[in-house]
């Protein structure tokens, strides 16, 4: 039997912490390992446990959550941090990203959701919740305001590695990109791997991120109209 997926949880809020590690120890592939009500304490126990995962509230006393977030990805770069949001924190989330967050999930989510996400970003896989995805492209164009030209950095990407580049900004899972390409989900990962390889992208978040600050991804929904 494969262990135990190990959890951290960080938020200052005691109810929600117990919670959650409530949640996470009934289900049979996972244990908490640890919590933290700040951002100082969430470093300081992930380096004593070493989860394979981390729950990382945004707003917490002292040092936030992205503070936090950005010195584990710099100390650990293995770590995989799931950012719990709100709707309202939508420009704090593109800093989370920015500071090497695998992904994030709103905090109203349903648990089953939450274990899967858990088992999502453990797997090395980012999490973007399409819902959140869409109002974080809009706070972008909002508070960057005329977009960018497209940049030259997406230059040695095929046009198919631009358009999965694309989709996958707009917060499409692997099994929608296949199905709206008409691809294999084989296929739909090896193009993925390439993205990575090809733009020194960390993980699926990255992508994202590099696809707003390029200009790639429009306020509209759409591409940019920049030259290529």
């Amino acid at each position: 039997m494969p262990e135990a997926l190990r959890v951290v949880i960080a938020d200052d809020q005691a109810l929600l912490r117990g919670s959650f590690r409530l949640l996470v120890d009934s289900e049979p592939d996972m244990t908490v390992v640890g919590e933290a009500a700040t951002g100082a304490e969430a470093v300081e126990v992930v380096q004593a446990a070493r989860p394979d995962v981390v729950l990382m509230d945004v707003r917490m006393p002292g040092m936030d959550g992205i503070a936090a977030t950005r010195l584990l990805t710099e100390r650990m770069p293995s770590a995989r941090v799931l950012i719990l949001t709100m709707f309202d924190l939508d420009a704090h989330v593109f800093d989370a990203l920015r500071a090497g967050a695998a992904g994030f999930l709103l905090k109203d989510t349903r648990p089953a959701d939450l274990c899967a996400a858990i088992r999502v970003v453990a797997s090395g896989e980012a999490l973007l919740a399409p819902a959140v995805t869409r109002r974080l492209i809009a706070e972008f164009a909002r508070t960057t305001g005329s977009r960018p030209a497209l940049s030259r950095e997406l230059d040695v990407l095929t046009p198919r590695e631009t358009e999965v580049l694309t989709l996958i900004a707009h917060g499409l899972s692997n099994t929608e990109l296949a199905e709206r390409l008409h691809l294999s989900l084989a296929t739909v990962k090896t193009y993925i791997g390439r993205l990575l390889a090809k733009l020194h992208a960390r993980d699926r978040a990255q992508l994202v991120v590099l696809a707003y600050e390029t200009g790639l991804v429009t306020a509209s929904g759409g591409r940019s109209a920049g030259p290529r």
